[in-house]
């Protein structure tokens, strides 16, 4: 099963070192992984994409928990919440698939970022799903690239974290 995890951290030196590590050293996979500064420049929030049961699940909260860092973990697993997810992808423009190419990043709301003689960059943002369903389309016209963001969630409603 797939779990989406935010974990609030202490924005110090070596706290994505031992959060990776803690997953990598009990074979625990990180599907994705995003980490920026929260509003308080001393706290930084991780979003961490994993699979496993509800066992594996309760083991990497726990370990989490163990370290100092850790100021307060939420599993978004069954609850609503908002998921977002960035993509670049570059796709290769020729004159035969230009005008398919900004149809298809238009459908999608994409902004076309950058242009070259043989190349399009386009931006496009929303659930994983959408952006998976982008690529889909531009894939038989050639993607040259691609980079992800990962998601990052946030709960719905009014509900907050303190040092959010």
């Amino acid at each position: 099963m797939r779990h989406t995890i935010s974990v609030l951290v202490e924005n110090e030196f070596g706290v994505l070192s031992r959060v990776s590590g803690l997953f990598s050293g009990r074979g625990f996979n990180i599907e994705s992984l995003s980490v920026a500064p929260t509003l308080d420049p001393s706290i930084s929030r991780m979003t961490i994409v994993t699979s496993g049961d509800d066992r594996i699940l309760e083991q990497i909260n726990k370990q989490l928990n163990k370290l100092i860092d850790t100021i307060k973990i939420i599993d978004f697993t069954g609850q609503d919440y908002v998921e977002r997810e960035m993509a670049l992808i570059k796709v290769t423009a020729s004159e035969d698939t230009r005008a398919e190419i900004l149809r298809v990043a238009d459908i999608f709301r994409g902004k076309v970022v950058d242009v070259t003689a043989r190349s399009y960059t386009i931006e496009v943002t929303g659930a994983p799903a959408k952006v998976e369903a982008i690529l889909e389309l531009l894939r038989p016209m050639g993607i040259k690239e691609v980079v992800r963001s990962g998601p990052v969630v946030l709960g719905r409603g009014a509900k907050e974290w303190k040092n959010a």
